[in-house]
């Protein structure tokens, strides 16, 4: 991998473009075609054009879903990650400190190289730093391919 590929804090965000745009911009459209389509027919169909409105906007729970799941499972597999890491990677002595480290936090230390994690996560700690902070303070960027 060249260094133009390589992932860093301006470039880390997943995009997938068929379900953030497209499916999106379907489930939006059809939103809209619900309204027009209830406006269109208020004195005929009434009923029928507001039950798609709520079936259309009901559309929008799965799209919510398919992203919030994997990520909440993402997180849980990073946290594991990280806290295993820190283990291998810090003194014995501070091993107990890793449990105090916020889920927030271990995510975002994943992106630190292994000879930075540990002090990131003791200033993580010291200054209750979140992990958008975490990640700005990295000066050796561990990319994540993995990733959903």
């Amino acid at each position: 991998m060249n260094d133009k590929d390589a992932q860093n804090l301006k470039n880390h965000a997943r995009i997938d473009p068929a379900f953030h745009f497209v499916l999106a911009f379907v489930l939006l459209a059809n939103v809209v075609f619900a309204v027009f389509h209830l406006l269109h027919h208020w004195h005929s169909a009434r009923m029928s054009a507001a039950w798609i409105l709520v079936l259309s906007v009901v559309a929008f729970i799965p799209y919510i879903k398919l992203r919030t799941y994997p990520l909440k499972v993402q997180d849980r597999v990073i946290r594991l990650e990280e806290r295993l890491r820190l283990q291998a990677l810090a003194r014995a002595e501070w091993h107990a400190q890793i449990y105090r480290l916020t889920e927030d936090q271990l995510i975002g230390l994943r992106f630190a190289a292994d000879d930075e994690v540990v002090e990131l996560a003791k200033q993580a700690l010291e200054e209750n730093l979140n992990r958008k902070q975490i990640k700005e303070r990295i000066k050796s960027w561990r990319g994540d391919y993995w990733r959903i």
